[in-house]
């Protein structure tokens, strides 16, 4: 008989599986660990995370909780042995964080972890220390301990040295451990939180009942000033927390927190309905500050859609979104939107008014006298931005767009124009600025970047989880003109500006460029250099509303030619579209 070919894998294989679900990096390990500790009651967690210059070599999560006995603390580390589920009715209404049993016994399988603990108020006097070793036997001993307990885990991959490879690097990494301790500190703001590194303090929360002064904690002060609270929902969710007034928004969605049931949770339903429930109040390409807390009954929500339960499953989710969207809007629209950091008065804003389309009308070939049509200081200010960029690059061939001249503007965001007086042009000004700006810098970078010192240092705040990004970052951002220095705990200052941003000095707007240029990823330098240079080009350009003078866009038109692709922005978006005599005449159906 044939010996058969299927064999039952040895117990330490499945854990090391189990672990590729469960422990992906170190982050993964504090998020495993944090969550045992809520679950255990503790009203302290404290994380300390250790490292060399290349990569996190020790996490331990210390907690207050009620602790474990000899027996519960061996039984941990057996795979699938939990205290919080008893039968499969149980998964259903779980208000636990963890819950497979799993955590422990895949950690243990791929480093060397070892638990103190002590069991509270049980009058026993000694802890218990349990070590195990790549999946090994344990080792226990009594020990003195407080109550709570103590995991610590060290050698992380040492037996898998395929997925320590790819870690990325330490920043990188050090920031996915920021953002798991910064996600659960907000889902559960009665609990105090600290996160340590090398015994350097990076977060500090206090146990508190409001999310607001978790959030403040993290933050600053200067986001809670302008938090909106949040409260609705319907039969199938309880929607709370707080949402930041539409002054106060991201480039990116970095700052959108969720939890349900306590859970920190990510879902782009929810988002879009964050957004929905702004509405028109949100800027074009902006996204909003929120920290959003979902109460469901038991049932009604599924958190085992993935492993590490990153994401979950609503049974009504259509009426969960709907339920979002209407809570942030009735919150916004009650709230005094301009009340800044004074006590908001409650008010009822009118609907948005409609503006009427503008005609086509020739612009003025100087800025307009003060007081007479459009405010001086705007043509200024495009004025500094197109004078800021240079005309042809050195030796640059013309393309083939066609001799423009410049007939008016069309809601401040389009140039009309004709070529020959035949064809009709019109070109997307931001977007035929953009791609000008876009290939003078990249000839620049050869000879290195144009900056410009700011004449008062622009000092900008960062999440914790940010300002592993920017230190990081803060060589490439050298590259591109930025000079960049650690100021504080979660400050840096801006010292100097690439020339193409021209006279660019509002924290906010530096903050998120900043933000988005460290957020491209750890990709290859070519790859990432190439993102950054699209995000300055686009930062730098003249914006739609931007009013200009027709010298101001014949200028604009003579740069865009010399350019070696005319026709896009670094994005791929058109800037030139021209109508022949032919294709007008099928419009007005003359043909």
């Amino acid at each position: 008989m044939q010996d058969a070919t299927i064999r039952v894998l040895p117990v330490g294989t499945v854990n090391q599986i189990a672990a590729g679900e469960v422990v992906e990096r170190p982050a993964s390990v504090v998020k495993e660990l944090v969550e045992n500790a809520v679950d255990a009651g503790a009203g302290l967690v404290r994380v300390e995370v250790t490292s060399d210059r290349r990569q996190v070599t020790g996490v331990r999560v210390v907690d207050d909780g009620i602790g474990m006995g000899r027996a519960d603390a061996v039984l941990a580390f057996k795979e699938h042995a939990t205290s919080k589920i008893r039968e499969i009715e149980d998964l259903d209404c779980l208000h636990t964080l963890g819950f497979r049993g799993e955590a422990l016994a895949s950690i243990a399988s791929v480093a060397e972890v070892t638990i103190v603990t002590k069991p509270r108020d049980r009058g026993v006097i000694a802890g218990i220390r349990v070590r195990v070793r790549g999946g090994g036997d344990p080792e226990v001993s009594e020990v003195g301990a407080p109550d709570g307990t103590s995991v610590e885990v060290k050698d992380l991959f040492f037996n898998t040295p395929a997925r320590r490879k790819f870690l990325k690097s330490l920043h990188t990494e050090l920031a996915h451990i920021h953002g798991v301790v910064e996600k659960t500190a907000l889902a559960h703001p009665e609990v105090a939180f600290r996160l340590l590194h090398n015994g350097r303090e990076r977060i500090a929360t206090h146990a508190a009942d409001d999310l607001r002064e978790t959030a403040g904690a993290l933050f600053g002060t200067d986001l809670t000033r302008a938090l909106v609270p949040v409260g609705g929902g319907n039969r199938f969710v309880r929607v709370g927390g707080f949402v930041a007034r539409p002054s106060h928004t991201r480039a990116d969605q970095y700052q959108i927190f969720l939890s349900v049931n306590g859970r920190p949770v990510y879902s782009a339903g929810i988002v879009r309905a964050i957004k929905e429930g702004y509405g028109t109040l949100l800027p074009a390409n902006r996204f909003p500050i929120a920290f959003l807390a979902l109460t469901t009954e038991d049932g009604l929500v599924d958190a085992n859609v993935h492993p590490t339960k990153r994401q979950v499953r609503f049974t009504h989710e259509r009426e969960v979104y709907e339920a979002v969207t209407e809570t942030v809007r009735t919150a916004l629209h009650g709230e005094d939107l301009l009340a800044g950091e004074r006590e908001a008065e409650v008010f009822t804003p009118p609907p948005a008014p409609r503006r009427p389309a503008r005609p086509v009308a020739p612009a003025p070939t100087t800025a307009p006298r003060p007081g007479v049509g459009e405010s001086p200081a705007l043509y200024a200010k495009s004025d500094r931005r197109l004078r800021q960029t240079e005309l042809p690059l050195a030796g640059a061939e013309r393309n083939r767009l066609p001799e423009v001249t410049v007939l008016g503007q069309v809601d401040a965001t389009y140039i009309v124009g004709s070529t020959g007086g035949r064809s009709l042009v019109l070109i997307d000004q931001h977007a035929a600025h953009e791609r000008i700006l876009y290939e003078q810098v990249q000839a620049k970078q050869a000879s290195g970047p144009k900056t410009q010192e700011l004449i008062v240092p622009v000092l900008v705040t960062f999440s914790p989880t940010e300002v592993e990004l920017v230190r990081e970052a803060l060589p490439l951002l050298a590259e591109e003109g930025f000079v960049v220095e650690e100021f504080g705990p979660s400050t840096f200052a801006v010292n100097a500006i690439p020339v193409v941003l021209g006279k660019l000095e509002e924290p906010e707007v530096i903050r998120d460029l900043v933000s988005a240029l460290v957020r491209e990823g750890p990709s290859d330098p070519v790859g990432r250099r190439e993102a950054i240079t699209r995000r300055v080009a686009c930062r730098g350009a003249i914006k739609a509303g931007d009013p200009l003078t027709t010298e101001q866009m014949q200028r604009l038109v003579e740069q865009l030619a010399h350019t070696e692709n005319p026709y896009t922005c670094p994005h791929g978006r058109p800037t030139v579209i021209l109508f022949s005599p032919d294709e007008m005449a099928a419009m007005f159906r003359r043909t």
